[in-house]
């Protein structure tokens, strides 16, 4: 049995650090030994500080509940306890910025949920099926903090996941234009609907800043490492719609595609179908058997069916057919906590451990 790597949450109140709570329980590679908020927080025991938000639908697990939460500016104390830290926090962007780096200067490896560090050029922004050779631009990343193990990683946003692997496959084809409109679940929030009543039986239309990081993104995780950095593919065009509507979790995405070199339906399917990357090759605990999965049926992928594929991990699609106006239009599902945020960072880390980048002290 192997002597697991100790794991720091830092904003373990909220709920994708709530989520990082349920996954990190019985990981069989690593444990956690901090849970790490706001200085209002700490001092008090995890059961206490939560109070009334949990706000998962599975229980609380018993391991965490008496744990004491650690203020987030006592970096040397959290150094002290841990192999490496998941950053899921509500803060402004240079705050951010500030915290990961703090704690990777403290030679902690960061595995962030935000967004503060996507455009880093340094830093890697993984889906680990598709860009973990991105992983390599760590070294110079520490020779820019000046550091042995310390460095910040981040996962993408939450709303890509549902269309840019099923495009990643189709990369030799080149795709030229996209048009994809996500229909995003409130989960992606923050909210659950009795914090939102205002959700149920609406749609709004607008999701801050998300149509930016939804066109730019995907060219980024497509990129290149060139001296040391990471520079964002220039194709294909994406434009994209963003909007929240009432379900709980899953994020589904209407796709729209032209190819240089037009594809036929079969050779989308069989890339589709052959496609899987580092995580299925190492069976990393939570790589999905099968990273996409294609519906035959005309009325799937559905949140409420399929976003629980393979732990919340998989990647369902459907509709797959010619379009009047572009070459083929298709649907996309993810869980947007599980493979989208919390899921996806475990993922990550579990890739990093597997690599050599994090290490036991």
């Amino acid at each position: 049995m192997m002597d697991k790597l100790k794991v720091g949450i830092i904003g373990a109140t909220g709920m994708v650090g709530q989520r990082l709570i349920t996954l990190l329980t019985n990981h069989p590679y690593f444990e956690i030994s901090a849970l790490i908020a706001s200085p209002r927080s700490a001092g008090k025991p995890y059961e206490e500080a939560i109070k009334n938000r949990w706000k998962l639908s599975i229980d609380m697990p018993e391991k965490v509940k008496k744990l004491n939460i650690l203020s987030s500016d006592n970096v040397k104390e959290v150094a002290s306890l841990v192999d490496f830290v998941f950053c899921a926090v509500d803060m402004p962007k240079k705050d951010v910025i500030d915290l990961e780096n703090t704690y990777a200067k403290a030679e902690v490896p960061v595995v962030s949920c935000n967004s503060a560090h996507r455009w880093t050029p340094d830093v890697p922004m993984v889906i680990p099926e598709i860009n973990d050779e991105h992983l390599k631009v760590i070294e110079s990343q520490r020779k820019r903090l000046g550091t042995e193990v310390g460095f910040v990683s981040v996962k993408p946003n939450c709303s890509i996941q549902s269309y840019v692997p099923a495009l990643t496959p189709l990369l030799k084809f080149k795709p030229k234009r996209v048009v994809a409109t996500t229909y995003q679940a409130i989960s992606g929030a923050g909210k659950t609907f009795k914090e939102w009543p205002e959700m149920i039986d609406n749609v709004i239309p607008y999701i801050g800043g998300e149509e930016e990081k939804s066109e730019q993104e995907p060219l980024r995780i497509w990129g290149k490492i060139s001296n040391g950095e990471i520079v964002k593919a220039n194709a294909p065009l994406i434009s994209t719609q963003c909007i929240r509507v009432p379900v709980s979790d899953g994020h589904t995405a209407a796709v729209f595609v032209d190819f240089e070199i037009k594809p036929s339906k079969e050779e989308i399917l069989e890339a589709w179908r052959s496609f899987k990357g580092k995580p299925q090759e190492l069976e990393l605990p939570n790589a999905p058997k099968q990273f996409i999965t294609y519906f035959e049926e005309d009325n799937r992928p559905q949140a409420a069916l399929d976003r629980e594929l393979y732990g919340g991990m998989g990647i369902t699609l459907g509709r797959l057919r010619a379009d009047t106006i572009f070459d083929y239009k298709f649907v996309g599902l993810s869980h947007n906590t599980l493979r989208g945020a919390a899921g996806g960072a475990v993922l990550i880390a579990e890739l990093l451990y597997r690599e050599g980048y994090i290490v036991k002290k």
